[in-house]
């Protein structure tokens, strides 16, 4: 059992910049695994939940409006990776009063974008759900889960931005510790609005909003205790001189491509729609077991990304290149391995979140075509994010924009209008897109020289 203490007070921060590259790997991803399926498990619980115990129209509407949400989330994630990168460069290069002045410049800017994006959230619900075609029959519950979402989403920026400042200084564990606690609310939470209460959509989306509340308190809480130089002071909070705009070097290339890459899937979904409330069903119980297929490999990413940060801080670049070359072998072989049980159990998977024949139909179809080509994510996802913790997002950005923009959109058009409109050549477009990526983002990783970028150019040794 963890104490409080271990939770709450003392440094947690971790040194990456000398020690076995693959014990450092794996005990920064291995917690961030565990979290992130925990917080996988907010939407997947949802959807569960009403899939089983409301109707087939509540779980198409809960589990379709994920493009819509990552729109926004996707954009604000992007900055604070670039919050992460910087705090990460600066740790290594051992500059901590640039360390103290990145968390709090930081830590203002998401309570401001939070008040933007709720109200931003809020407005342009009923143009997103009309963009995707979604169903009449669906309209409804859609439109009631968004409200609530954006109306507390706030308490999801915060935690993000605290635990991305936790995990550029190498602690990775206290945001698992407080995802761990967030999703067993959420879970009774779920089960108390729905079964006992009889809420419905509503109830799953308020008992989201009320758990990631209780996550950002936490990582709250941990950044005001520590005794790092992460240390949060919330009347020190401001603009610091030249920190905003470091972070927004790194930061917005990768939120203008995630936010335009989640804008680009509502036109994905928008096809799938086409097709019907049960393929929509399947296709949202494959994209459950596809989030967490793909954590692994996500995980490891974000590792990269602290590693190569850091041991740029202090221009090790051949340390900084073996972890990418660990990071991308443990990441391949996690998801070969995770592949094989998802291709022999796609019905089963299916059904555990909706039962319906045609849903399961639909649902192991998916599965069972497009999990082969999870392997192609490593490669670009590992290389972007090692990329990223250089200071370089705008390459990444580039490339994924080609690849899951435009590439993807020009894929649906023809095939949709001139070789095959059916759903399975339509959901391929997704693995025709990370090979497009990898591809591209492979060629410009082993061209590229990795070498940090000029964010913390007076950073040397101290």
């Amino acid at each position: 059992m963890v104490h409080i203490k271990a939770l709450f007070g003392g440094r947690r921060d971790v040194d990456m910049t000398a020690g076995n590259i693959t014990k450092h790997l794996i005990y920064f991803a291995l917690p961030l695994l565990i979290g992130n399926i925990f917080q996988q498990l907010y939407n997947t619980v949802d959807t569960w939940v009403v899939g089983n115990y409301v109707s087939n129209e509540a779980f198409s509407a809960v589990g379709s409006v994920g493009p819509i949400i990552n729109m926004l989330i996707g954009f604000f994630l992007g900055l604070s990776s670039g919050a992460g990168v910087v705090i990460s460069q600066h740790y290594g290069a051992r500059q901590y009063d640039k360390v103290h002045d990145a968390v709090h410049t930081s830590m203002l800017m998401t309570l401001i974008m939070g008040a933007v994006f709720t109200v931003l959230g809020i407005l342009l619900i009923p143009y997103m759900l009309q963009l995707m075609k979604t169903p009449a029959e669906v309209m409804p519950e859609s439109t009631t889960y968004l409200t609530i979402y954006f109306g507390g989403v706030l308490g999801l920026m915060i935690y993000n931005m605290g635990a991305g400042i936790l995990r550029a200084v190498g602690d990775s564990r206290h945001p698992f510790y407080y995802l761990v606690v967030s999703a067993v609310l959420n879970t009774v939470l779920d089960l108390l609005f729905v079964l006992k209460m009889g809420m419905g959509v509503e109830g799953v989306a308020w008992a989201t909003v009320i758990a990631q509340g209780v996550s950002a308190i936490l990582v709250v809480i941990e950044l005001m205790r520590t005794n790092s130089c992460i240390r949060l002071r919330l009347h020190e909070l401001a603009f610091k001189s030249g920190m905003l705009s470091k972070i927004f070097k790194v930061g917005f290339p990768a939120a203008i491509q995630m936010a335009i890459t989640s804008f680009s899937n509502v036109f994905v979904q928008s096809y799938i729609n086409h097709f019907g409330a049960d393929c929509m069903s399947g296709w949202t119980a494959y994209t459950k077991i596809d989030q967490l297929i793909l954590l692994p490999m996500q995980s490891l990413a974000l590792a990269s990304t602290t590693f190569v940060g850091q041991n740029l801080g202090l221009n090790n670049v051949s340390r900084a290149r073996k972890g990418v070359s660990h990071a991308l072998l443990i990441a391949c072989a996690t998801t070969l391995v995770l592949m094989v049980p998802v291709l022999i159990c796609a019905p089963s998977l299916t059904s555990f979140f909706n039962s319906k024949p045609q849903v399961v139909e639909y649902g192991t179809i998916f599965l069972r075509y497009i999990s082969p080509f999870y392997v192609l994510c490593c490669v670009n996802q590992v290389y972007a994010g090692a990329l990223r913790g250089s200071g370089n997002s705008r390459v990444p950005m580039v490339i994924m924009l080609l690849s899951f923009v435009v590439f993807r959109q020009c894929y649906l058009y023809v095939m949709a209008n001139f070789i095959s409109n059916t759903f399975l050549p339509i959901a391929m477009s997704y693995p025709a897109g990370w090979f497009v990526c990898s591809v591209l983002t492979s060629i410009y990783y082993h061209k590229a020289q990795l070498s940090k970028t000029r964010l913390v150019e007076d950073c040397a040794p101290a």
